[in-house]
């Protein structure tokens, strides 16, 4: 009877510092989210021997974000176009060190610190069949506005929303649309196109699928999409429970080339390779 108090004692001891001891990873709900988190979920396995949880598949922005708001989750991957114009409700800014500054900066009211970016550019990229660029002389948005048909238009749900969205890139090229844009999940967007469903697709620029000769990215040419440079978005709290943390996070900034993250997302979405492995290969190839 003695002992008892002490041992249930000496348990909720142990779960609460095992539970300090884990740092938790998440991610929104798509291929490079994933492959991002398991590249960092990984690299802090191996650099600072701790449990790491996933919590990825969380969803879109807001649910990601305020995920990491309530400590939920320790960190994720962010875009600095999506969080000024998504989360902070600012105004789109062209140029990439002043979006990752203003974004920095508004970010710490939560408590949230902005790592540098891990090295690509994942922008909106307005894609079309190859054959349809060849035979209609499509190289920029420029081009496809003055195309005589109207365009059947497909995009993930939150791009007909987005400050820098749909919306926008209408009203600055004059594009015209069969109808009301169609949405739907992003993985969808490449098969949406092969079947001909539609003839234009809001995708990513570091999509695996645009890898394949069948698609061919439309030119921004009047700049409309701001910069989308990912970084990690890590809780302050986090990084003094963790003292190497930001240490080992800081190994992967300008670590990913545009050409690298659309070979893992190829991988993955083409190939069918696990992301587990995806990341594993990726972390090897440098360490």
């Amino acid at each position: 009877m003695g002992r008892t108090p002490i041992l249930i004692l000496t348990a909720l001891l142990a779960a609460g510092c095992g539970g300090k001891s884990r740092i938790v990873v998440g991610s929104k709900n798509f291929t490079e989210q994933v492959v991002l988190g398991e590249i960092v979920a990984q690299q802090l396995e191996r650099r600072l021997g701790v449990e790491v949880d996933r919590k990825f598949d969380l969803g879109g922005t807001l649910l990601a974000h305020e995920a990491l708001k309530s400590g939920d989750i320790d960190l994720y991957p962010e875009y600095t176009g999506t969080a000024l114009t998504a989360i902070l409700k600012q105004p789109t800014v062209k140029d990439a060190k002043t979006a990752f500054d203003k974004v920095a900066q508004g970010y710490r009211t939560w408590g949230i610190e902005w790592l540098l970016p891990l090295g690509f550019n994942n922008s909106f990229a307005m894609v079309v069949r190859s054959e349809d660029a060849r035979a209609q002389n499509l190289r920029t948005l420029s081009d496809a506005a003055h195309r005589s048909a109207p365009w059947r238009i497909a995009t993930g749900y939150e791009f007909t929303q987005r400050q820098d969205g749909l919306t926008g890139l209408l009203q600055t090229y004059g594009l015209r649309m069969d109808g009301a844009p169609i949405t739907m999940d992003l993985g969808l967007l490449y098969s949406a196109l092969e079947s001909k469903k539609v003839d234009m697709a809001a995708a990513s620029a570091t999509d695996g699928m645009l890898a394949h000769p069948q698609f061919t990215i439309l030119e921004d040419d009047l700049r409309y999409f701001p910069p989308y440079e990912c970084a990690v978005a890590v809780r302050r709290e986090s990084l003094s429970r963790f003292p190497h943390l930001k240490e080992a996070l800081s190994e992967l900034s300008g670590r990913i080339s545009d050409s690298a993250m659309r070979g893992m997302n190829e991988k993955v979405d083409v190939e069918h390779k696990p992301a587990t492995d995806v990341a594993r290969d990726f972390l090897n190839s440098w360490k």
